[in-house]
């Protein structure tokens, strides 16, 4: 299971690290035309923090365990990640954007079982 929970905890960090990477670095307008639309609904710089917490996010999913200091973040991180994706899930439902609930809903159950296994049976 360890190994399991390596790499979700892999995935989603490269998964993050782009996302976040793309909020911070390109423009609301440039969001919006790729097909982030829920972009409307913020001001720029509530998308670049949503960006940046998803960066940190990716970094913690990986870098404290890595490294062996301060490994207790890595759970930490993971439930960050979680309660993103619950907030994003109320937004795309409260859009009528369903094709993107249950994508948002795997990326929220997906951090929630690295919680779960590094805070419960398989800490560091």
């Amino acid at each position: 299971m360890n190994i399991a929970l390596w790499i979700i905890a892999g995935v989603l960090a490269a998964l993050f690290l782009a996302a976040g990477l793309m909020k911070i670095a390109q423009p609301k307008e440039k969001l919006a035309a790729s097909g982030m639309a829920w972009v409307e609904d913020f001001p720029p710089g509530i998308v670049r923090a949503i960006g940046a917490a998803e960066v940190l996010a990716a970094v913690g999913l990986i870098l404290p365990a890595a490294v062996d200091i301060a490994p207790v973040l890595v759970p930490l991180a993971a439930l960050g990640l979680a309660l993103l994706m619950l907030g994003a899930a109320v937004v795309h439902a409260r859009r009528g954007e369903s094709q993107m609930v249950p994508i948002t809903l795997v990326l929220l159950v997906l951090p929630a079982v690295v919680v779960w296994g590094r805070f419960g049976p398989h800490a560091f």
